[in-house]
């Protein structure tokens, strides 16, 4: 089935599938183990009840996607060893650090704290329940702080050398590695992403239940108004802030990968007088044209230099080996950046809407925040495409080849691999989505159940024994009988 497959070409489709997969998840969890400390946070300042109630709601949510993308990962890591050995045995020496400071510290601190934040509410009391938020919190943005450093490295390569004998990177500089020219422009725009993610999955779930309730005549539970109030601020916050870090990651990547900025542009020949902005167009790369481009003049030299006669590289300096697929490049950064805006838009919207008194009665936002639910999950894999693809054909960007890290497998292992790994993602994780979506699906109640409510109290991982649960359930359905 795989004899006349490029072997490469298999391990490149895999590891996108697999990673695709993996960055759905933490891109939500970022930003909900922050509105899970944010809501635990209000609910002990204010004993209103509808914080504790929205974060009872969430935990269960946050707990199966966080499971999701633990096991997720870890295949990633496994795929490090077999079809990108090369890569790992060249690059090790650098990237391995920092990716056991990842496990080390934001893993062991996530992993550490969640059973806390899950179950100890009633056990440790409220100082240190509150505490093992934050730390599951602060443990997510530490992952992204690592993955980010090791992955922007990879992009903007600093602080090291190679071995003339063994052809390995070996590190000269721990900060220059870490701290290389193009993190902090990632970091912020990934995290800021996630936060965006989160809000308009937050917020779309709100306005589903806002529409249920206004379609019924039934009276909108307090917890499900301010879970829509909270996710409408993020976005009106964070969505300018983002098009504002876009804009710097993007004159960034001019700096250090011009390459990837001409494929995204659509530029295939250079403008000494100025460059435009292509909203729309078919990337030809074949013959190196942009057919039926639709652009409006000198805009992309205004957006990229500043300065609308600046002058702009395009792809006719690169030679055709050095050059990435443009046509994944360029659809995939309009669809992120077309996705932005909206956001923007919504954000913008729903001011417009809570500031004549109409938040909670306005039911096209509310149908426009539905249909925007997915869209943060959309932007970062189309972002993800964006940044990877355009690195092509490096792995590390000028010093080694995506062809020369794989490892010397045959096409039909790869490719057996491949076949296994989509069919066990969308069996497992799949059913799990599907959970999730269910659990989404009704709105939090009033004394909204904790996780151990639900489960009918955990036995002895929480230190209740089998005599206990039976007591417990006993009085239980004594109230209720009464």
């Amino acid at each position: 089935m795989f004899e006349f497959t490029d072997a490469v070409l298999l391990a490149r489709i895999q590891f996108a599938f697999t990673v695709s997969f993996h960055f759905l998840f933490p891109a939500f969890t970022i930003g909900l183990a922050s509105f899970l400390a944010v809501l635990n946070g209000l609910w002990l300042w204010t004993k209103d009840s509808k914080y504790l109630d929205l974060f009872r709601y969430w935990i269960k949510i946050f707990a199966l996607a966080f499971a999701m993308g633990v096991v997720s990962g870890i295949v990633m890591s496994y795929q490090f060893g077999t079809n990108w050995s090369v890569f790992s045995d060249r690059a090790g020496p650098v990237i391995g650090g920092p990716m056991a400071y990842e496990v080390l510290s934001a893993f062991f601190l996530e992993a550490g704290f969640l059973g806390i934040m899950l179950f100890g509410r009633e056990r440790v009391g409220p100082t240190l329940h509150m505490i093992a938020c934050m730390a599951v919190a602060a443990g997510t943005a530490a992952s992204a702080f690592w993955i980010l450093s090791v992955n922007s490295w990879m992009h903007t390569p600093a602080g090291f050398e190679i071995d003339p004998e063994t052809g390995q990177f070996l590190p000269t500089d721990f900060w220059q590695v870490i701290f290389n020219p193009s993190f902090p422009y990632r970091l912020a725009h990934t995290v800021t992403a996630a936060y965006l993610t989160t809000a308009f999955v937050v917020g779309g779930v709100a306005a589903l239940h806002l529409l249920k309730g206004r379609a019924r005549n039934a009276k909108v539970s307090p917890a499900t108004r301010t879970m829509f109030s909270m996710a409408m601020w993020m976005a009106t916050v964070f969505a300018p802030v983002q098009v504002f870090l876009g804009d710097l990651h993007g004159l960034n990547t001019l700096e250090h990968q011009p390459v990837k900025v001409m494929a995204m542009e659509g530029h295939f020949k250079s403008y000494p007088g100025g460059a435009p902005l292509y909203l729309f167009g078919i990337p030809n790369q074949d013959e190196q044209r942009l057919d039926y481009a639709v652009g409006i003049p000198k805009l992309s030299s205004l957006i990229l230099k500043h300065e609308l006669n600046a002058p702009l590289a395009g792809l006719d300096t690169v030679p055709r080996d050095e050059q990435p697929p443009v046509a994944i490049v360029f659809w995939s950064f309009r669809i992120m950046v077309a996705i932005g805006f909206g956001m923007l838009g919504i954000g913008l919207w729903s001011l417009w809407a809570r500031m004549r008194g109409r938040l909670y009665d306005h039911p096209l936002l509310h149908r426009a925040a539905l249909l925007m639910t997915p869209s943060g999950l959309i932007a970062v894999l189309a972002g993800w495409f964006t940044t990877e693809v355009g690195r092509q054909p490096y792995t590390i960007y000028g010093y080694l080849r995506t062809s020369d890290s794989a490892a010397p497998l045959d096409a039909a292992a790869v490719g057996a691999s491949l076949v296994a790994f989509v069919i066990v993602y969308f069996a497992v994780f799949g059913a799990g989505t599907y959970y999730i979506l269910r659990l989404m699906g009704r709105p939090p109640m009033q004394s909204e159940p904790s996780v151990a409510e639900e489960m009918d109290s955990p036995i002895r991982t929480a230190g209740i024994t089998p005599a206990q649960q039976l007591t417990m359930k006993s009085n239980r359905n004594r109230i209720s009988g009464d």
